[in-house]
């Protein structure tokens, strides 16, 4: 009989899902997943949690493999020699490998006044009370987005659809990822949503007071509530852990997304580095790393060469209220093409996805091991001798 081996993944979000349900293809692996809340969370729906459309939690039970123990719980530390995490409310807890799936969040922007004003809306907790707070605002207040990236875009739009007076603060482009095409269209439709954009030099935020923003140019715009969407990092549990760690905080790894640090440790999805050269944050690069770091694992168990990993893009989706979106495509390593697809088909394309991304997480925990085809961005290998073959190439401590 294989002796058992235990693996923790720890976070509940997409990766973590999907390293999870994939790691149930070994019946010898004893699968615990740690997280923070009782249920999934669809962060890329958390703009609909704010316009009050969507709830966008799901059920733990319906995407994980019945094999997964599910501990609802916070990580505090990380002993890497002992092999144990140190939990907030629980016992300690074992393993033989460790998944770092953490995820991300708002962080701190330094700017005056944005902590103690300023709404940030990269958590369910986070969005759930600037919906509360908007149920109690006068139809006619004011309100300001800062940041215009996907969660700004789409956060404008859903509460300039919902009646809401908005005004959309980029600090920069707008849509800065998409290509020029595309960031047109976006501006299209904010504009028939009645979002009044504010970008191009000089419009990034010095200061926010309780009824106000204040901008780079000198200018000072109402806001009866301000939401925050710009300035995304990792929790800093690696760093306070010991493990080597990128400027965001994201786990440093080699290729095969096994830490510098620790062949037992292996990362997935918003707070891994590979290389330190890391994938855009996000769903569509999360659900590749999670299934592929726990084959990282498999293969040690196994006493196997991990395979590198292999992570490609299609392009970037956005929703623009419930009517319309953009999809805007991009070639395999993440840089938007000429092409996109808006309006009415957009915003279908848009909810498919999010549809299809949560039944794709149910799907590896029915059929774990199912999807192995990972289309492969066949510039990276380019972009890792470019800065010197690129990664730290081994760990530091073997298994």
């Amino acid at each position: 009989m294989a002796e058992n081996t235990e693996v923790v993944v720890v976070g509940g979000g997409y990766a973590g899902v999907m390293a999870a349900n994939r790691l149930t293809r070994r019946d010898e692996v004893t699968v615990t997943l740690i997280n923070p809340r009782p249920n999934f969370v669809e962060r890329i729906r958390l703009h609909q949690v704010v316009g009050g459309s969507h709830e966008a939690v799901v059920d733990f039970p319906e995407l994980l493999n019945a094999r997964v123990r599910l501990v609802v719980d916070s990580v505090e530390h990380i002993d890497a020699a002992a092999r144990e995490l140190t939990l907030v409310a629980g016992s300690p807890v074992h393993y033989d490998y460790l998944i770092y799936a953490v995820g991300s969040g708002s962080t701190g922007s330094g700017v005056p006044g944005a902590a103690e004003f300023a709404y940030p809306v990269a958590s369910l907790e986070e969005a759930q009370r600037l919906r509360s707070t908007l149920d109690d605002l006068p139809a006619t207040a004011a309100l300001t987005v800062v940041g215009a990236g996907p969660a700004g875009i789409e956060t404008a739009a859903e509460l300039a659809e919902e009646g809401h007076s908005v005004t959309l603060v980029c600090g920069g482009d707008l849509g800065p990822y998409l290509h020029p095409k595309g960031r047109r269209s976006v501006a299209r439709q904010l504009s028939r949503l009645g979002v009044a954009v504010v970008d191009g030099p000089g419009t990034e935020v010095t200061a926010v007071t309780r009824q106000a923003v204040r901008l780079a140019d000198g200018r000072e715009l109402p806001s009866g509530v301000t939401v925050w969407t710009t300035g995304f990092g990792v929790p800093d549990l690696a760093a306070r852990s010991g493990l080597t760690t990128d400027a965001l905080g994201r786990l440093i790894t080699n290729e095969t997304l096994t830490s510098v640090d620790d062949d037992r440790i292996v990362a997935a999805g918003d707070s891994a580095a590979p290389s330190d050269l890391p994938f855009r944050m996000g769903c569509q690069s999360a659900v590749q790393l999670g299934p592929q770091a726990a084959e990282t694992v498999l293969s040690r168990i196994a006493g196997e060469r991990p395979a590198n990993v292999a992570v490609g893009f299609a392009g970037q989706c956005l929703s623009l209220g419930r009517g319309a979106g953009v999809f805007q495509f991009a070639h395999r390593n993440d840089v938007a093409l000429r092409l996109h697809l808006g309006g009415r088909p957009g915003a279908k394309l848009k909810e498919f996805v999010c549809a299809s991304t949560v039944k794709q997480l149910a799907n590896e925990g029915r059929k774990p091991g199912k999807r192995n085809l990972w289309v492969k961005d066949g510039k990276r290998e380019r972009l890792l001798r470019a800065q010197g073959e690129g990664s730290p190439a081994g760990s530091g401590r073997p298994a």
